[in-house]
């Protein structure tokens, strides 16, 4: 068991991504089930098109993002719960004047990412 404050965690860049960045709060080595990732996208950041291995389960904590969602494209904002299952082709745009937040749920399972084709 621990308890520690977001800000004290790391934060790196998302080398595929643009003004975006990503903080493990709750790593592998820490919950023995799912990792607890923080991201957060300055406006007009976004990540391309792209597929994972595991799914996502995602709550969105400020700002609004045009994400795609395999053939959909959704608009989400504070409040929004996002779910993307294994395989499933998503991206991100950040919309707006403020920056978009997100926390994103994940097994602890072996994940390959994958860039694809078409933000569109």
């Amino acid at each position: 068991m621990f308890v520690k404050r977001a800000e004290e965690v790391t934060c790196e860049p998302v080398t595929a991504g643009s003004g975006t960045v990503r903080q493990v709060l709750i790593g592998p080595g820490e919950g023995p089930h799912f990792a607890m990732r923080r991201f957060i996208m300055e406006p007009g950041g976004g990540m391309p098109a792209h597929t994972n291995t595991v799914e996502h389960e995602q709550y969105v904590l400020r700002g609004r993002a045009r994400i795609g969602l395999g053939e959909e494209v959704h608009e989400v904002g504070a409040g929004d719960v996002v779910f993307i299952p294994a395989g499933t082709p998503h991206w991100y745009e950040s919309i707006g004047e403020e920056a978009f937040e997100f926390l994103c749920v994940v097994p602890n399972l072996p994940d390959r990412i994958d860039i694809v084709a078409g933000n569109d």
